[in-house]
């Protein structure tokens, strides 16, 4: 492959001083984590305080009382109303104050901003953006994460990370042979036949492997370790909040027996908690075996191995690149074309709602 000019982000593409892209569905954690006891998360910037309502919906509202700025993570709940203990202010689930103790009736101006929020399956959604914006329409496809047709193992990491090099790392398959031998990268993948294209704001990449023995991660659920067979995969940065890799493999043909084919979908979602760290779920997803707990153990082990390994090479970096002094212009080749296509698009968004496009 030629070699491509350095970029400099300058010239459209987004980096780590980007301001993170606000009008866009992320997690604000799994279900399981949401509960009626109030805990704080923060969301791009912005220190949030979550919990249920009675009828067990989930809430976000800012975490802090706009009194004298007590944690209202801190508070406890009555009803559906959270408390400030340091005032006994009482906030509605909209983030109106409903009580002030010390005075006969709440001022109207008391109130926390509130957060549209969306539970789909395992995961809760928030929108930090301009709420009129807010259209669930626009949350990502995770369907597969609660269809009993699959079964699923998931992690997560709190990293000190930008958001623009996580999707870049998930983006680029060429570093899967050396940074996680023995999981999901193999020698032949690399050089295998890749075709990038731009489709409805995703970045969206196709790969195809004849005949070729799968990765380790796959093995083992397949039965089929050392055994050649036919890979197909397509992996897309969906959103700012969201990279999916969904992976097809089939037997090679042979005459008289039925064909078989093994899926597999990877999921990986992203909040960025500031413009340097952020909150990092996956899902590994299979259709086979679905009640085998020893493959359920095995693919968590594995894909937490990979993932440790990304997340560890990704704080290096960041380490690396706030530590040195010298700046230095990082150089980009033919393989990096899905990463900065996604660059180019992260930056258009934070653009766009900067209001510094026509």
């Amino acid at each position: 492959m030629n070699n491509i000019a350095p970029v400099p982000p300058a010239q459209g593409f987004a980096d780590a001083t980007t301001p993170l892209v606000k009008n866009c569905w992320y997690i604000a954690g799994l279900a399981s984590e949401i509960t009626r006891a109030p805990r704080a998360r923060r969301i791009l910037g912005v220190d949030v305080a979550l919990y249920r309502t009675l009828a067990g919906a989930p809430v976000a509202v800012r975490n802090r009382c706009p009194h004298r700025s007590f944690p209202l993570a801190k508070g406890r709940l009555e009803g559906d109303e959270l408390v400030c203990l340091y005032h006994g202010m009482r906030f509605a689930p909209s983030g109106q104050c409903t009580k002030m103790p010390a005075l006969p009736l709440a001022p109207a101006s008391a109130a926390v901003r509130s957060f549209p929020v969306a539970e789909r399956g395992p995961l809760v959604w928030i929108w930090p953006g301009n709420p009129d914006h807010a259209d669930e329409d626009l949350i990502p496809d995770t369907s597969w994460l609660s269809d009993p047709l699959w079964a699923s193992v998931t992690g997560q990491f709190h990293m000190r990370a930008d958001y623009v090099s996580m999707h870049e790392n998930l983006l680029d398959q060429t570093h899967f042979p050396f940074l996680h031998p023995g999981t999901v990268g193999t020698p032949d993948f690399v050089r295998s036949t890749l075709d990038v294209r731009e489709e409805n704001g995703m970045v969206i990449i196709d790969r195809s492997l004849p005949n070729s023995p799968p990765p380790g991660i796959y093995a083992m659920p397949m039965d089929m370790a050392g055994q050649p067979v036919n890979r197909f995969s397509e992996a897309r940065f969906a959103s700012p909040a969201m990279h999916v890799a969904f992976a097809r493999l089939t037997d090679i043909d042979r005459p008289g027996e039925t064909k078989r084919e093994w899926r597999f979908n990877i999921t990986h979602l992203i909040t960025p908690e500031t413009n340097n760290s952020l909150h990092y779920w996956w899902f590994c997803s299979r259709n086979t075996r679905l009640e085998d707990k020893a493959v359920d153990r095995f693919m968590y082990e594995g894909s937490n191995q990979a993932y440790t390994e990304d997340v560890e090479a990704l704080q290096w970096i960041t380490e690396t690149i706030l530590q040195d002094e010298t700046p230095q212009l990082d150089l980009n080749f033919a393989p990096d074309k899905p990463g900065l296509l996604m660059r180019r698009r992260l930056r258009y968004l934070a653009d766009l709602e900067a209001g510094l496009l026509g």
